[in-house]
């Protein structure tokens, strides 16, 4: 998870949108010693992302931004912050605009972790931003245009959390058959029924079919090809076999698999959040519809 929000959000809009002195002061950094977070959602914006309460205001030679964010991956840790903020409230999305914040600027704070159900090996945070003051060289892309490269960004992220999701469901394919060949029952390994057949036999036949699509979706990106719809399917479906395929591994284990001496449970714990963050799985339905239908 930190490597994706590292490399996929953090990384990549610093290419693309970076200015020249940007990318030379951060991005030897992000490659060597500092880890980046990603912040646009707030309590009162998820799905709709850009329904912003954070402010930015322009005091000339810098911006002072005002607000909250939350469920901030790698927040404990990160160095650098991009931020979203309005500077234009009347503007709507338009007036959104990205900026990048270093961890100690005077009035920003890391707030409390989150105490999750799964991924907890991975920082969530709140953020606070009171008055924090931000140079104009720290935007990032164009005043106004944070929107466009956030919604890109994301597009992308999709790809990552659907690659996230296969690595999960093999993970925990991978421990069920290693334990039915082990487990005996009535005088042999459950790996012989044939009712344990049929359900490992499903579950690596969805993980394919997954792993495939995420395959898909990152072709046609390296392509430069069209690929939102097919983004958006991966990572709706990806999550979805991750956790049936947990789940199963759940069931395979019985009782062992509800403690934790063995480690599905915790895959099945990490499972659910692919179909929550960055993009729910009704918000990718919703883009599918929407580039299938006009």
């Amino acid at each position: 998870m930190l490597v994706d929000v590292q490399n996929t959000l953090v990384v990549n809009a610093l290419l693309r949108w970076g200015s020249d002195d940007v990318k030379s002061r951060y991005l030897p950094k992000l490659a060597s010693s500092t880890v980046g977070a990603y912040a646009l959602s707030e309590a009162g914006s998820g799905s709709d992302a850009f329904a912003l309460a954070a402010r930015a205001s322009d005091r000339g030679g810098e911006f002072a931004v005002t607000g909250r964010k939350l469920w901030i991956t790698n927040g404990n840790e990160a160095d650098l912050f991009i931020v979203f903020a309005t500077v234009d409230p009347e503007a709507g999305y338009r007036g959104i605009t990205a900026f990048l914040v270093e961890r100690g600027s005077p009035g920003f704070t890391v707030g409390k972790k989150e105490d999750k159900l799964g991924i907890r090996a991975s920082s969530t945070c709140e953020l606070i931003f009171d008055d924090c003051r931000v140079p104009k060289a720290n935007i990032l892309g164009e005043a106004g245009k944070g929107y466009k490269s956030a919604i890109e960004t994301l597009n992308e992220g999709r790809i990552g959390i659907g690659a996230q999701m296969i690595g999960l469901a093999r993970g925990a394919l991978d421990h069920a058959i290693k334990y039915v060949k082990e487990r005996e029952q009535f005088g042999k390994p459950i790996a012989g029924f044939q009712a344990v057949q049929h359900q490992v036999a499903r579950a690596a036949t969805e993980l394919e079919a997954a792993r495939l699509m995420v395959y898909n979706a990152a072709r046609l990106r390296d392509a430069g090809q069209p690929f939102l719809s097919e983004a958006a399917m991966c990572k709706i479906f990806a999550s979805e076999v991750a956790e049936r395929v947990a789940s199963l591994a759940v069931n395979l284990y019985g009782g062992y698999g509800f403690v934790k001496d063995y480690p599905v449970e915790k895959l099945y714990r990490d499972a659910k959040i692919g179909q929550i963050y960055e993009g729910t799985s009704n918000l990718q339905l919703q883009t599918i519809a929407k580039q299938i239908l006009g």
